[in-house]
């Protein structure tokens, strides 16, 4: 995941910031019923980022936001897997940008090796934090 993050053009990084803590983090597993949040089977759930900073900005006004004028509005199209305990701690597993490829191919590599990272999570001994 790391690796995905840094690799991340400063403009859509923003992008998924403001994703992860206006929404993903506010509302959870509840967004399974959105366009936000689709649930991939045992566990898994794609993340789907397709707004700018300032878009998100202009949906979910809260204090701390700069104004929407302020932020960039580069085209986002980013994919984060994800794996939830409860209805609101999240597991980032592992991300895409699927802007820069949209092949299916792609989609199906990146769906195998999150589920891979989860499976790796699933089997760690009981009791360990990390």
């Amino acid at each position: 995941m790391e690796r995905f993050l840094d690799g991340l053009p400063e403009e859509k990084f923003a992008a998924l910031d403001a994703a992860l803590s206006t929404i993903l983090i506010r509302h959870g597993l509840s967004l399974a019923s959105t366009k936000w949040l689709r649930p991939l089977g045992q566990g898994l759930h794609k993340f789907r980022v397709r707004h700018s900073e300032a878009d998100i900005a202009g949906m979910y006004q809260f204090a701390g936001f700069p104004a929407p004028s302020s932020l960039h509005r580069t085209p986002v199209l980013i994919r984060v897997f994800v794996h939830f305990h409860g209805d609101h701690i999240c597991l980032l597993l592992d991300g895409y940008d699927k802007g820069k490829d949209s092949s299916t191919r792609k989609q199906q590599r990146q769906i195998a090796k999150a589920r891979a990272l989860l499976s790796q999570f699933q089997r760690r001994p009981k009791g360990r934090s990390t």
